[in-house]
């Protein structure tokens, strides 16, 4: 069995997103792909919209792909988790013979900062997603997939554009930013 883990806060879940998982699921040679949204990214201090509802809205956008598995490990921590941990909870679970870590080109710059990164490059073959902007030399020592939606969840969280959220959670993304503001 191969997986794939594409972790990250999805605050909120965009296109590019959907875009990223689609095309894992198509261009690596996978049984799975675990999305695996945190409690809370170690790198930041807090986060827009609750873990819980990120999940269930990942769950909405993912629920018609057979090999794609919305994991909430991270959430059920209810602290920020390392990727290395999560990594280990499915190596434990489900005994794979490759996992793929996939991340964004912006997150190679700082991969000494992780948490335990030479235990990790051990576990895991990193996968790079591309994004305008933050490719350079390290980006052609792993693997990548090419997405060129130039989006970003900080720039959602400032103003919300529905053109870049998924069509099947944008009715419950107006709601939940009438109820922030309200």
């Amino acid at each position: 069995m191969q997986l794939a883990v594409f972790g990250g806060s999805f605050d909120p879940v965009h296109i590019a997103h959907e875009a990223i998982v689609n095309e894992a699921v198509k261009e690596l040679d996978i049984d799975k792909l675990f999305v695996v949204p945190t409690y809370l990214n170690p790198f930041k201090n807090s986060f827009h919209f609750k873990p819980k509802i990120r999940e269930q809205l990942l769950k909405k956008v993912f629920f018609n792909n057979q090999k794609v598995e919305v994991c909430d490990y991270e959430i059920k921590q209810n602290r920020a988790v390392y990727s290395i941990e999560t990594i280990k909870y499915l190596k434990n679970l489900y005994n794979p013979s490759k996992i793929y870590l996939i991340i964004g080109a912006d997150n190679v710059k700082n991969l000494n900062k992780w948490y335990k990164i030479n235990e990790l490059k051990t576990l895991v073959d990193f996968v790079v997603v591309s994004r305008e902007g933050f490719i350079d030399s390290e980006f052609a020592k792993f693997k990548n997939l090419k997405i060129n939606i130039n989006i970003s969840s900080t720039k959602l969280r400032n103003k919300i554009d529905l053109n870049f959220i998924p069509i099947q959670i944008k009715e419950d993304i107006i709601k939940l930013q009438r109820n922030k503001k309200g």
